[in-house]
């Protein structure tokens, strides 16, 4: 693996974590360095998350620190957005991102436009996280992934990364940006892989993407849970002879398009992949991009690998049809080299 922005403060000692347990570290390290710093959300503080993302912080950090909230999306979003007003560093568990809806006039009515609506007298430096998308057979509006919803909201960034080393990076630099920032994390990716992470604080800079793999003939644009599915589509694809260049976006506002633009202009050919539904999609917007920057260099239509425009299907085994797969895209990546 190959990335494209090196991560600060890495000292060169390592631990192996999950990825669940890497976010939990980088909470910790957020909470012991910085009294300004405060965590809250439905079952956060006692229980430790539904996910045990926070397990333990409470016990550690105080229960002013780390704190449960009732089941009030609305009411945990306006909070933080008052502390961070106030001079304090909010980090808002929303249970699932599915449950943002109830919030949606919060953020779009206020979260992102403070530091615009006072000319920059004030920002918010407000981070919130939440797990997203399927593959865990979830009940309904467990596996939604809203992304989309939220690139479309000015003054807010969107951070969602695939490995638990970019997972605790990235959530360091998110806790220490001056402005709003919504950190999804898959679901699917919790526990489903490890890997040696940094010891101590680093940080991962916001807006840098990462190239997983290297090929020539196809450039495959993904994130967060589709990381893994790319990337067994591009093994596949190289065992055929074709050369498959992943790229993880690991951040959506703002976007790497350098990175982006780059290699589809040395292969000439473009897959994304995403599991939100397929209309009006952040995998649309991947698309205008190449298209208004790189049309010139493509040698095939841009091919999109969606969820399908319906809502993400609870519990039964149709989730496996609903997500994208490796096979799906391994079917994209054949469609575009067939041009």
């Amino acid at each position: 693996m190959t990335a494209t922005a090196t991560p600060t403060g890495h000292t060169g000692a390592t631990k192996t974590m999950t990825m669940v347990a890497a976010i939990n570290d980088a909470l910790d390290i957020a909470l012991a360095a910085d009294d300004t710093v405060h965590i809250f959300g439905e079952d956060v503080g006692v229980m430790g998350g539904v996910f045990r993302a926070t397990d333990g912080l409470q016990a550690k950090h105080g229960q002013e620190r780390v704190f449960d909230t009732p089941l009030a999306e609305a009411a945990i979003v306006g909070m933080g957005i008052g502390m961070g007003l106030a001079g304090l560093k909010p980090i808002a568990e929303i249970q699932f991102a599915g449950f943002l809806y109830p919030a949606l006039d919060q953020i779009l009515s206020h979260l992102g436009r403070y530091r615009h609506r006072t000319r920059s007298r004030y920002h918010l430096p407000m981070v919130i996280r939440a797990p997203y998308g399927g593959g865990v057979h979830t009940p309904e509006q467990h596996a939604d992934s809203p992304e989309a919803i939220l690139a479309h909201t000015p003054g807010v960034k969107v951070v969602i990364p695939s490995t638990p080393a970019d997972a605790k990076g990235l959530l360091l630099s998110a806790i220490n940006d001056p402005d709003p920032v919504f950190f999804f994390e898959a679901i699917k990716l919790y526990r489903s892989v490890k890997e040696d992470v940094p010891v101590g604080d680093y940080r991962v800079p916001i807006g840098k993407a990462r190239i997983v793999t290297h090929g020539d003939d196809v450039t495959v644009i993904c994130y967060g849970g589709m990381v893994e599915v790319a990337q067994k589509a591009a093994a596949a694809a190289q065992a055929a002879g074709i050369g498959v260049e992943v790229i993880d976006l690991r951040t959506l506002v703002p976007m790497d398009t350098d990175t982006v633009i780059t290699s589809v202009a040395k292969t000439g050919r473009a897959v994304i992949v995403t599991e939100a539904p397929r209309t009006a999609g952040f995998h649309s917007e991947i698309a205008a991009v190449i298209a208004e920057e790189a049309i010139e260099h493509l040698r095939a239509p841009i091919v999109r690998v969606t969820g399908f425009d319906a809502p993400y299907p609870p519990f039964t085994a149709v989730e496996d049809v609903y997500r994208p797969n490796p096979l799906r895209v391994a079917k994209a990546i054949r469609q575009v080299m067939d041009y």
